[in-house]
């Protein structure tokens, strides 16, 4: 007999009686539309650290995306799916504030091109005889974001070359020999049209002190999702209205340059947010004074966003065959660490809230949704907990894409030395 799914896409109850809570769970489906979307633009290259999962890297590039790296195990992540560094439009493109030997190893070996932040990282790339394509992050000395956190510019930000030390940083690079071939401005996510308009006219100022040779310029990523839902909902951005402000911007600067200048988006939780739920079981209902708690089997080790930036996921409760649970009451939703900050009802700064909910029992099913990025790429072993198993669903199908971590794989790295 088949169970109900109640307000969820996928049968939430079966994925439990499969692969255990909690578990992870990308919709395929999702990922490629929201891929479409934003394939206006020249090319959509998915910022990976959202969710790095292969199988997911293997969605995007399969729906047209390339990929951003911010690290040089996201370049082997890269290689693996087969994103190509040396095709006209680089299947993957090295970002960070630093080389470290690793990364530089894989980019010399493979020829990945690099998005530079500081004129130091240019040093050390000719340092190793490497030559790779060169495009410049640039701070722009404003920032922006849903949290401090995730604000990416300005004089507290550590990302970028300033916008001042542009022309010279450009001018080293050439000096040593680099093709700089692109201008990449990301400062922060939550962008709204007043704000992308300032990032543009910046991208605009950038691209004249950069001089000739610019072939690519890179919106960055930042675009919105809206994890509230109901009447609290904020309206999908309009991402027609998003990419004409930019091509506008880069007709402009190819009036300056002379020639055709490609342009690139780089987005994460766009791509992947969506997409994602955890599931979790109840493990305990307490009252304590006059708050009601559900502790979940699923922390912060999990789900670190709610914790980190105060972050919002819509909730919704299942019973244990999937159906959607009836009524309503004001609850605290926490995790099983020895943390007081293991809640997932609560906002920046640490403020507990309680969300309405409906009355439930343990055994029952509790679905965190929107969490497809910065979720299961974010989790951790703290308090010695296993990670999580990745499912994607694909047409309706089940498919693990990583299965849930023993206890001996935790500690297979660790050694007792002789005491």
């Amino acid at each position: 007999m088949e169970r109900p799914h109640g307000s969820l896409p996928f049968d939430a109850a079966r994925l439990a009686d499969e692969f255990g809570t909690p578990c992870w769970l990308y919709r395929r489906s999702v990922i490629e539309r929201r891929i479409a979307e934003v394939s206006c633009f020249d090319a959509v290259r998915f910022a990976q650290k959202a969710c790095s999962n292969l199988a997911v890297l293997a969605v995007a590039k399969k729906a047209g995306a390339v990929v951003d790296a911010v690290s040089a195990g996201e370049v082997v992540r890269a290689l693996r799916v087969g994103f190509d560094p040396k095709a006209p439009v680089p299947g993957v493109v090295y970002t960070a504030d630093i080389l470290d030997d690793a990364a530089l190893d894989l980019i010399g070996r493979h020829g990945v091109p690099v998005n530079v932040g500081s004129a130091d990282m240019l040093e050390q790339l000719a340092e190793r005889g490497i030559r790779v394509p060169i495009t410049v992050r640039v701070n722009p000395g404003f920032g922006h974001g849903h949290s401090s956190k995730v604000n990416t510019g300005g004089e507290l930000s550590k990302h970028g070359v300033w916008h001042e030390q542009l022309p010279a940083v450009v001018a080293r690079g050439r000096e040593l020999g680099f093709d700089m071939c692109g201008l990449h401005m990301h400062i922060g996510s939550g962008s709204d049209f007043e704000h992308l308009s300032q990032v543009c006219a910046a991208m605009e100022r950038a691209a004249a002190d950069f001089g000739p040779g610019l072939r690519t310029i890179s919106a960055g990523g930042g675009l919105p999702v809206s994890y509230r839902k109901g009447a609290e909902a904020t309206p999908r951005i309009d991402v027609a209205a998003y990419y004409g402000l930019w091509d506008a911007s880069r007709k402009r600067i190819e009036s300056l340059v002379g020639h055709p200048v490609s342009l690139e988006v780089e987005p994460g939780r766009y791509l992947v947010a969506e997409s994602g739920y955890l599931v979790t079981s109840i493990r305990a209902v307490k009252k304590q004074g006059k708050n009601v708690f559900y502790l979940l089997d699923a922390g912060f080790t999990d789900l670190v966003r709610p914790s980190f930036y105060g972050a919002y996921h819509h909730i919704t409760v299942h019973g244990r065959d999937g159906s959607d649970l009836p009524g309503s009451q004001p609850v605290i939703v926490a995790g099983p660490l020895c943390e007081s900050g293991d809640v997932f009802t609560q906002e920046e700064g640490g403020f507990v809230t309680t969300r309405d909910l409906p009355p439930a029992k343990t055994g029952d099913l509790l679905v965190l949704h929107d969490a497809g990025a910065y979720g299961a790429a974010m989790s951790s072993n703290y308090n010695s907990r296993p990670l999580a198993a990745e499912v994607l669903e694909d047409g309706g199908v089940f498919k693990e894409i990583r299965r849930r971590q023993t206890l001996e794989e935790i500690f297979r790295l660790e050694r007792i030395p002789e005491l």
